[in-house]
């Protein structure tokens, strides 16, 4: 099972530590003490609590759609020349980008503060890990 320490598992909620202690505590999670003496929780019961925890924001598009990845957020920052644009939005800790004709920023009004969905939908998604030592 993979195990994760408290500082680790309070930035991938974006909570902060002593949070994550009282969840122990309080019984949310079960903590335990890696082979160094360090706090750690259970990976697997982390995901559990980020799951049920999780609070997507209302996509103000309301519309159907078969991507599932749906980003809500701000637009924080528009580059624009006379034919493209580069948009930035923050959604929740994620900074998404992405490229887009001048002409479909106007239509659709982006402009910094306003509010948007970015959509991707990619038949390739690449998932990195740190590199693991095999138990031989």
């Amino acid at each position: 099972m993979t195990q994760i320490r408290i500082s680790d598992a309070a930035r991938f909620l974006s909570v902060s530590d002593d949070t994550v202690r009282r969840w122990i505590e309080n019984g949310m999670l079960s903590g335990a003490k890696d082979d160094s003496g360090l706090a750690v929780v259970e990976g697997l019961e982390l995901a559990a609590l980020a799951r049920k925890q999780s609070v997507l924001p209302d996509d103000p598009a309301q519309v159907s759609s078969s991507a599932r990845n749906r980003f809500v957020g701000l637009v924080t920052n528009i580059v624009a020349d006379k034919v493209m644009a580069q948009v930035e939005l923050q959604c929740g800790p994620h900074r998404i980008v992405s490229l887009m004709s001048s002409e479909a920023v106007r239509e659709l009004g982006l402009e910094p503060g306003s509010v948007a969905t970015a959509v991707v939908k990619a038949t390739t998604v690449i998932v990195e890990t740190a590199q693991r030592k095999s138990a031989v």
